[in-house]
């Protein structure tokens, strides 16, 4: 059983489903992407994704009009396994194709690029032995790109990676759900003060860094919360 956290772009809400591992995820038509497959490799009891990914997921599934095998999808940013801003941590994102031939990626990876769904299709020279898209939203807090500003009054995955990567080290958000209140803020501010940042609240490029930098692979923590 998986606890699926989902921000809902339509409400601006976060919903909670819990599923077996081989139900179909939230929002996923004709059963094309189990709890299981979207969850790989990651141990966590706990998943979150967006309601928009999972509708990308639905219309390149029936573009493309035959299975799409999931090689990788979701991590925590404790887990590991990607760099430190990768849309894996936010659900967003997915590489598949791996057992694939080499025609049958470029096809796919052209299927993806030309449809216009994704907010971003890896190039063949980045990643040759797998297709990887994903579906970002809001502009990144970074120049060279990543994960966008959250700040108060925020709702969405990326508030959650930023509560999960406070708790694990130790910053008590009060919880684990997408929505950026008053415990958030705080303990937001209690680690830029810790780290010698600005002492804003808000999640913003340094922040981001600083955070990713000393979570991503370190290992869960007893603070993480599930």
């Amino acid at each position: 059983m998986a606890k699926i956290i989902v921000f809902n772009n339509d409400t601006d809400r976060m919903e909670t489903y819990y599923r077996d591992l081989s139900d179909a995820m939230p929002y996923n038509t004709n059963r094309t992407l189990t709890v299981r497959e979207f969850r790989g490799s990651s141990k966590s009891p706990t998943l979150w994704t967006s309601k928009r990914t999972m509708q990308s997921w639905n219309s390149q599934r029936y573009t493309w009009g035959r299975p799409i095998d999931v090689g990788f999808a979701f991590k925590r940013p404790y887990e590991g396994g990607h760099g430190n801003q990768s849309q894996h941590y936010a659900g967003t994102a997915f590489d598949v194709g791996q057992r694939m031939s080499n025609s049958q990626r470029n096809a796919l990876r052209n299927s993806a690029a030309n449809s216009g769904i994704w907010s971003y299709v890896e190039p063949v020279s980045i990643s040759p032995t797998w297709v990887h898209f994903d579906k970002r939203f809001g502009k990144p807090a970074c120049s060279t790109g990543g994960f966008p500003t959250v700040k108060r009054g925020s709702v969405s995955m990326y508030v959650l990676i930023a509560q999960d990567d406070l708790n694990t080290l130790g910053y008590r958000t009060g919880g684990l759900d997408g929505i950026f209140g008053a415990q958030t803020q705080n303990a937001v501010r209690e680690y830029q003060r810790s780290r010698g940042l600005s002492v804003d609240g808000i999640v913003g490029c340094n922040t981001w860094r600083s955070l990713q930098e000393n979570v991503v692979g370190t290992g869960r923590t007893s603070t993480t919360i599930d």
